[in-house]
């Protein structure tokens, strides 16, 4: 099976703050199946770390009030790309994420409240019927 993953889960620093988010239950998930990495902020072209951002009005908007729209749509657009191309069978989301929260996604207040929704990514993959996982599902 083909898995695209979030590069967080996998232990690359790609996290806003300069992080990760590894999990070893996805590291056990996906042994033995071919993983492709991906982080949609960093294709892009954000920096490493970087503002925290979240989705504001449905707008994707740092914690500075400026927009990243532009970049977290066109890294999800690469990302799918990738994804279609690579004919994937699933992908496995980091949760919360504004781009690849599949289950819920922070308010856009910046105070740490959650509420239904996904980010931008995983929305791109279920409009174009590609299944998604959240990292909780696991």
């Amino acid at each position: 099976m083909k898995l695209l993953v979030s590069a967080c889960l996998l232990g690359q620093n790609c996290k806003y703050n300069g992080g990760n988010n590894y999990s070893e239950k996805v590291f056990e998930y996906v042994k033995g199946h071919e993983v492709i990495p991906v982080c949609p902020e960093v294709a892009g072209g954000l920096t490493t770390p970087r503002i925290p951002c979240e989705i504001v009005n449905g707008v994707v908007t740092n914690k500075n009030g400026e927009s990243k729209d532009t970049e977290f749509r066109s890294g999800a657009e690469l990302c799918l790309k990738k994804a279609i191309e690579e004919n994937i069978d699933l992908a496995i989301l980091q949760s919360r994420s504004p781009s690849c929260g599949v289950k819920q996604i922070y308010d856009g207040s910046f105070s740490g409240t959650l509420v239904e929704g996904k980010g931008v990514f995983a929305q791109l993959l279920e409009d174009n019927d590609i299944k998604v996982l959240d990292l909780e599902e696991i």
